[in-house]
């Protein structure tokens, strides 16, 4: 009690008291610093780390499944590898969807670029211009709404797909992972609900009207096609022809 007395007179107890708590302060900034270090670093390492596991690892599931999942469409997802898919399935999705997809490295400057002038002109009717790659990289890594951040991460993420998947490992994650209508994800889950066949056996004309449903596959049916999504159909066949004389599947199927 005398030497707690004695601190008080002198004002030591003051200055101790005053360096414990800068010190707790230090304490609080240093693990604040470890903290913004240590997601600083996983946002550095973490998509590299997750696009590398994904080249070998069949993605398991993906936000908009869980997110159409909770909405109460249900989950169909069936992984297949690539060789168990139609060639006529890669050849509708590259007439579809991305004609350049062989020739790009990962964006078509020109199909962004026509999509922009023409949703300026026509906002009402918003047109993409993303990539097969593009859409991979949103399908499996990030979440479906539309914002500057999520282009931005979309674009990082093509370049990782590109650089470390290639070409064919992409369309295979692609046609695995598309969602094909309501809790359809994949052309194996869309192939068996539409045509009651495998993937594997898939003929021309159904390849056909599996790519023709992807723009809006929650609205549009395969199964049973409006006068739309046959007329979609069939230019999608005359582009398939295309595709198959000029090569422009070839880097799939090397």
């Amino acid at each position: 009690m005398a030497r707690r007395a004695r601190l008080k007179r002198t004002g030591l107890g003051a200055i101790g008291a005053r360096r414990t708590g800068a010190g707790g302060g230090s304490g609080l900034w240093g693990r604040l610093r470890g903290a913004l270090f240590a997601l600083a670093l996983a946002a550095i390492l973490g998509p590299p780390l997750a696009v590398l596991v994904y080249r070998f690892v069949p993605p398991p599931i993906t936000i908009l499944m869980v997110e159409r999942l909770i909405q109460g469409r249900g989950l169909d997802h069936r992984w297949v590898p690539l060789r168990r898919i139609a060639p006529a399935m890669v050849r509708a999705v590259i007439a579809s969807e991305d004609a350049k997809f062989c020739a790009h490295h990962g964006f078509d400057v020109a199909a962004i670029d026509a999509a922009l002038k023409h949703n300026e002109a026509r906002p009402g009717r918003v047109r993409g211009g993303s990539t097969i790659s593009q859409q991979t990289a949103k399908n499996v890594f990030l979440w479906p709404e539309r914002s500057w951040v999520r282009k931005g991460a979309e674009a990082w993420f093509t370049v990782l797909i590109e650089a470390i998947w290639g070409k064919r490992r992409i369309m295979e994650v692609y046609l695995n992972t598309v969602e094909m209508g309501p809790g359809i994800y994949g052309v194996e889950a869309a192939s068996e609900r539409y045509f009651h066949a495998p993937a594997a056996d898939l003929s021309g004309p159904e390849a056909d009207r599996l790519a023709a449903i992807l723009p809006s596959p929650l609205k549009w049916k395969a199964a049973r096609p409006g006068p739309y999504v046959k007329r979609r159909t069939d230019r999608i066949e005359a582009r398939t022809g295309t595709v198959a004389r000029d090569g422009l599947a070839a880097c799939v199927f090397r």
